[in-house]
């Protein structure tokens, strides 16, 4: 069983989520909280690259490896 974690950009609690097999991810959390300041302000960053896309990234931890933080790219909402 993993740890209850929270995002620490919005306080809401990380939702478990199992990532694709082809992934190499097991089980992760991710914040799907929409009005997260780290998922909204992404798709600026994002679209600074790249003008045509609706891409965002949410944050996420990898429980397999410390619970270690990282960007899941998601589709802006």
């Amino acid at each position: 069983m993993l740890e209850i974690r929270f995002c620490p950009h919005c306080g809401v609690q990380l939702s478990s989520w199992i990532g694709p097999p082809e992934s190499g991810w097991g089980e992760i959390l991710v914040c799907n909280n929409n009005e997260c300041v780290y998922y909204r302000n992404s798709q600026t960053d994002i679209r600074n690259k790249d003008e045509d896309n609706s891409l965002g990234c949410r944050y996420a931890e990898d429980p397999d490896n410390g619970y270690t933080a990282f960007n899941l790219l998601a589709w802006y909402k």
